[in-house]
């Protein structure tokens, strides 16, 4: 695992540094058992870490509750018997539900319990958490991911952190169970602003990576062989390495669902406007992608963007999935 820190403190919190965490002794709290989720979870729990979980439908829990993990009602009521509580929903009002509410995270949490926030939310919203956690003793750090379903089963997901050095480096052994690259981005906020860069750029070769393989089908090239020819080169990127060949096989099923897509897109373009930064190529993908949503093909993966093209040029290719067609 590579880790990159920079030097970060917390000006509201004083005493001790959190323990390490260790497998058999550290409790660890989870918050919503997604796609990315439920893999993170497991891997944790197979690295003999014990798990106190919620999620809003007990039954997307039940495989993880039959590995030995346990359950609980609220987010309170996780936090109420964890060292360190991790949270992954879905949207910005989510997260403040889940951790500002009254049964949220904090409403149970003890002074010098860590909380971890793996949603890829609001950097405002990230740096009022922080504020409200350290007026309660608590540590807090904004943790989203990147890596999608793949890297969350084969544990190579890259974490991008905002807040201070003590508490990211408690959970080294967290770390390790979820992640190949961690790194420090700066203070709170940082690891959410960090991630709205990481999807400005999936967006820009998202779009161009479908764009080309309705061209090589339009043009009568066989897709597969034009996509050996391109990858190695310096075409080549993640989205054509994982994404392009889901495409040609007809497979959208999400490793990331283009309405959690579309919410981070927006996010991003808020705090473009904040900063007076004009983002036309994000616009542009935001704008496909919400077409999506509207022909109820929100639940597929974000290589499904090519549909929105494909339908754009009225090409036939590739063939929407059977269950989206409308």
């Amino acid at each position: 695992m590579n880790v990159t820190a920079q030097s970060t403190t917390s000006a509201g919190m004083a005493g001790s540094p959190p323990a390490l965490a260790r497998p058999g002794v550290t409790r660890l709290g989870w918050v919503g058992t997604g796609v990315m989720g439920r893999s993170m979870v497991g891997r944790l729990r197979d690295a003999g870490f014990d798990i106190l979980l919620t999620t809003r439908s007990r039954s997307k829990a039940e495989p993880l509750l039959e590995r030995g993990c346990r359950w609980a009602d609220s987010p309170a009521a996780v936090a109420a018997e964890a060292d360190v509580v991790f949270v992954m929903v879905g949207h910005p009002a989510d997260v403040r539900a889940t951790i500002l509410g009254g049964e949220g995270v904090l409403a149970g949490a003890r002074p010098g319990t860590i909380l971890v926030d793996h949603t890829t939310s609001s950097p405002g919203l990230a740096e009022e958490i922080e504020a409200a956690a350290a007026a309660r003793g608590v540590w807090s750090l904004d943790a989203p991911v990147s890596g999608g379903d793949k890297g969350a089963r084969e544990g190579t997901l890259t974490v991008m952190i905002g807040g201070a050095d003590a508490p990211r480096e408690a959970l080294a052994a967290c770390w390790g169970a979820v992640a190949g690259n961690v790194v420090a981005c700066g203070a709170a906020g940082a690891g959410q602003r960090t991630k709205l860069v990481n999807q400005i750029a999936i967006a820009g070769g998202m779009v161009g990576m479908c764009e080309a393989l309705l061209f090589a089908h339009r043009a009568g090239l066989d897709v597969e062989t034009t996509l050996r020819a391109i990858s190695a080169g310096a075409a080549g990127s993640w989205s054509l390495s994982h994404l392009a060949p889901r495409i040609v096989r007809g497979d959208f099923a999400p490793g990331f669902m283009v309405e959690h897509f579309v919410k981070d897109m927006r996010l991003a373009l808020d705090e473009a406007r904040r900063l007076a930064l004009p983002l036309p190529g994000l616009a542009l993908v935001e704008s496909l992608s919400t077409a999506l949503l509207a022909q109820g093909r929100g639940r597929l993966g974000t290589q499904s963007l090519v549909l929105a093209l494909a339908q754009l040029a009225d090409h036939p290719w590739p063939p929407p999935p059977i269950a989206q067609v409308s």
